[in-house]
């Protein structure tokens, strides 16, 4: 009996060692399971992540196509504009009222629009010189010493869009 018992107790160890090794396959495969779903997750939060980066340029470039081409339209109508105020400068002397009301009424309702899409005029006579709103098309000898290096006269009016140049003033400069 006591050989019965030395054989059954090697038997022991090794049902425990075979119970071992089943355990740590199946803990290999757990553990490289968890890997594979760390590395998934990651690869989903990356992805994530690009597309919204993805997303928010494609909108900003949106935005800014949009912009620009207000920008070019608003730019093209600058020179009816500019007819306009010459139109209402030579009516002035006219004496067809209906004309010079008619001329300022189509002006008035062309600059308030254009005014709700962010143009403003930059003004500029009187003002010192400035090279970030004026163009200097000619200097003038200034009538008074505190004229120099003012705008004397305005050749063609400046515009701003939303705070960004649109047309440069072209002006006048006393020298």
């Amino acid at each position: 009996m006591e050989e019965k018992e030395v054989k059954e107790a090697p038997q022991e160890p090794v049902q425990k060692s075979s119970k071992k090794k089943k355990e740590n396959p199946l803990q290999k495969q757990i553990e490289e399971l968890g890997d594979k779903l760390s590395r998934e997750h990651d690869s989903y939060v990356r992805l994530y992540a690009e597309f919204e980066t993805y997303r928010r340029r494609t909108a900003e470039e949106k935005l800014a196509l949009v912009s620009s081409a207000a920008a070019e339209t608003i730019k093209g109508m600058l020179p009816v504009l500019d007819d306009c105020e010459r139109a209402i400068k030579m009516l002035e002397t006219s004496s067809d009222e209906a004309a010079r009301e008619g001329t300022t009424l189509i002006y008035n309702k062309l600059m308030e629009y254009l005014k709700s899409r962010g143009l403003s005029r930059i003004e500029a006579m009187g003002q010192k010189f400035d090279t970030d709103f004026h163009e200097a098309v000619t200097q003038f000898p200034a009538p008074s010493e505190d004229m120099k290096g003012m705008v004397i006269d305005v050749v063609q009016t400046g515009y701003l869009l939303n705070g960004k140049i649109l047309r440069y003033a072209k002006v006048v400069v006393g020298a």
